[in-house]
């Protein structure tokens, strides 16, 4: 560390006091001036932003301005993901690239549309030349997200075209990233794994004719084996993540800088920071690490008492990570249930039969019917809750093989659909940029010369 480094953390504790001391709001002034935190309602309801055909997720009812619980349904373009799902999983095929077409076009493909789609998607997986030595392998990253985000945004050096934003550049530049996005994730990972774990990295030539899902696993495994069952699955999660309407932080993100009018690869490299979030896409992360804690300090899985116990000290702050939550449980639009875990769930079992694991898919179950009972209980909590799609996700994902540095990522690659129909649709249709208020408290105060200005201590 050079001395000028060493004397600016020396005066950093100093001013981040300057700011504390200037800085700050009365939380009465919230509600004096009515201010939507979070753009949301006093009763937790989006404060409503714009018009969307992509999705609709429901969660409850309204009856003279009270929130009516209900069984959550998730619909894209009007169809019911369990209808999407199922479908795919009577007929034994893979889904994802079927939705994002749905996600982006409205309508559902036909045989034709879909296998030429698949080919498209194919063709455009593999990136440009000396891309993947020059932007991934010279700076490689310990977290995937960053990476993700500073790839996109280098794409747009390797476009002849990346301003236009005509519907039919976006909608090239849409299906580029959806099919190039994983092929970017894999390799970000093998860097990883070589420049910051010290292990050996696989670089495998891309098949052109799998599955989104297949070439994930294919290019994350050394022997490029997986089972059919597995990239079905993986695949299953990759729908269910691949859209949740427009008011969710990384898709109004998306929406916002889409609005301005700028390109696409700044607005999906925002959509990423946003998801990067802990508070966005990094439950399951946290639901894993919880779970890990819960199976190191119950030593009988199956004793329900015990169970309840240790998710009690977790809302005390006893144990965890001193938040008092219990993660992956909550949302705020389900109450009585995420369609998303349900689906998952029942994934869950099934894996889990094959993988051995069927005592661990019990806890996990066992928690799931315990927390609504401990957070009323205990947290004295009135608010209907339920497990989100972040509570199984990790499982499902653990018992794929998947590292927890790729958990965020996937959900990045899925949802890129969603991001991309979303941007479609805003600057196709929105026409306005998109420009909230803030309320200026600041009091009206005259300028002092220098000379005259006194210190605060």
């Amino acid at each position: 560390m050079n001395t000028d480094t060493e004397i600016f953390k020396s005066h950093l504790s100093d001013l981040c006091d300057e700011y504390r001391l200037h800085n700050g709001f009365n939380e009465r002034d919230y509600q004096t001036y009515g201010v939507k935190r979070g753009l949301r309602n006093p009763d937790g309801t989006g404060v409503m932003a714009g018009l969307t055909n992509i999705c609709n997720v429901h969660g409850f009812m309204m009856a003279d301005g009270v929130r009516i619980p209900d069984e959550g349904k998730l619909t894209y373009r009007g169809i019911n993901v369990n209808d999407i799902v199922s479908a795919c999983i009577k007929e034994d095929r893979f889904g994802f690239e079927e939705t994002a077409w749905l996600l982006l076009f409205g309508s559902l493909p036909t045989e034709a549309q879909l296998s030429r789609f698949k080919d498209t998607l194919g063709m455009m997986r593999e990136l440009p030349d000396n891309f993947v030595e020059d932007m991934i392998m010279k700076s490689p990253s310990k977290d995937i997200m960053n990476k993700l985000a500073r790839s996109v945004l280098v794409l747009y050096s390797f476009d002849p075209d990346p301003d236009n934003t005509s519907l039919e550049n976006i909608m090239r530049q849409s299906i580029q990233l959806i099919a190039s996005l994983p092929t970017i994730m894999t390799y970000a990972y093998q860097v990883k794994k070589r420049a910051f774990d010290k292990e050996s990295m696989f670089f495998h030539p891309v098949d052109l004719t799998l599955s989104t899902s297949q070439s994930i696993l294919r290019a994350m495994r050394p022997d490029m084996k997986f089972t059919d069952s597995e990239a079905k699955l993986l695949d299953l999660c990759m729908i269910l993540h691949a859209e949740h309407g427009g008011g969710n932080n990384s898709t109004f993100s998306a929406r916002v800088l889409s609005s301005s009018g700028t390109d696409t690869y700044s607005t999906i490299s925002a959509a990423i920071g946003s998801l990067k979030g802990p508070r966005h896409g990094g439950a399951n992360l946290r639901v894993r690490k919880m779970m890990q804690e819960l199976k190191e300090c119950v030593s009988d899985w199956s004793d329900r008492d015990a169970v309840y116990q240790h998710l009690a000290s977790i809302i005390k702050k006893e144990k965890g990570d001193g938040s008092g939550l219990i993660y992956g449980f909550g949302h705020a639009i389900y109450t009585l249930s995420d369609p998303r875990a349900v689906i998952l769930r029942q994934a869950a079992e099934q894996l889990a039969k094959e993988k051995n694991m069927t005592e661990e898919f019990e806890l996990y179950k066992t928690v799931e019917s315990l927390t609504p009972r401990v957070m009323a209980e205990v947290k004295g909590s009135s608010k209907v809750i339920c497990a989100n799609v972040d509570f199984y996700s990790g499982f499902v994902y653990d018992m794929l093989g998947i590292p927890g540095e790729l958990f965020t990522p996937i959900f990045a690659v899925s949802r890129i659909a969603g991001w991309c129909a979303h941007r479609i649709e805003e600057v196709t249709y929105g026409g306005r940029i998109i420009r909230p208020a803030y309320r200026a408290m600041a009091k009206s105060t005259k300028y002092t010369p220098i000379a005259e200005r006194k210190n605060n201590d």
